[in-house]
């Protein structure tokens, strides 16, 4: 079995290139493959193209890229309170793809499972489908670029978008635990994204915050099997950050 450990994040990101494209799990700032993202930020890799459900925030996760200059392209769902995104994007230095969130799931399994292409009721009868919808603006307010029509067609009567599978250069992923296989166990909602963007890559670099031997993982656990990871880093325990934080007054009423 060929070994899929490598000593650090560093060398399993090494041969990352320019111009690369990387999908990247995560949801906010629960499931991000932080120290993947820190060693490629040291690598120097540019040009990326990035597939997330959104591109981290100010200062942490794919924000760092992003800050840094180094992503020329994303696909998400979700802005979120990045104000660095929200700039580059509307003073067209960010080309950006905004796609219904569960249409992201469902392109980027389809892409692992071999599917180009699948309809989905999501977007019909908006720009999603209808195209229009900016991907890049000339920074004078205008729209430089702009998507596509999608074909739709109707089944028993009721419209549905063709949307295209996602396959990746990379994927960066962060899971609980693996065993030397690449069999992966995810830990509550840092589930997420994680299991699909490890599908979509050709080349799917694990973050685990344990690495254990094969078969010590119960197959009932297992929440991705080991043959769509081709590298793993062992990281050690990782703290999830809170993006928005909302406390309430002692007696507040909550309901």
């Amino acid at each position: 079995m060929t070994n899929k450990i490598f000593s650090s994040a560093a060398a399993a990101v090494a041969d990352i290139p320019d111009g690369a494209s990387l999908a990247v799990g995560g949801f906010g700032l629960v499931g991000i493959p932080a120290v993947l993202i820190d060693a490629l930020l040291e690598q120097g890799a540019t040009d990326l193209q990035t597939v997330s459900n959104n591109c981290g925030t100010d200062g942490f996760g794919l924000g760092t890229l992003l800050e840094a200059r180094r992503i020329t392209r994303t696909t998400a769902s979700y802005v979120g309170a990045n104000k660095e995104f929200a700039r580059q994007y509307l003073s067209g230095e960010l080309e950006v793809e905004l796609t219904p969130q569960g249409t992201l799931a469902e392109r980027m399994r389809s892409g692992g499972a071999g599917i180009p292409a699948f309809y989905t009721p999501a977007g019909v009868g908006t720009v999603v489908a209808e195209g229009g919808l900016p991907l890049r603006y000339d920074g004078d307010g205008g729209v430089a670029v702009a998507s596509e029509p999608k074909e739709v067609r109707e089944f028993d009567g009721t419209p549905y978008v063709l949307e295209r599978a996602i396959v990746t250069d990379f994927a960066l992923v962060h899971a609980h635990r693996a065993d030397t296989a690449g069999n992966l166990q995810f830990r509550g909602t840092a589930r997420n994204f994680n299991p699909d963007v490890a599908m979509a890559g050709r080349i799917t670099i694990v973050q685990a915050e344990e690495i254990v031997a094969a078969g010590e993982i119960d197959p009932a656990d297992v929440h991705l099997p080991g043959i769509f990871v081709q590298r793993l880093v062992e990281v050690g325990r990782q703290e999830t950050g809170v993006e928005i934080e909302k406390l309430s007054r002692r007696g507040e009423d909550r309901s």
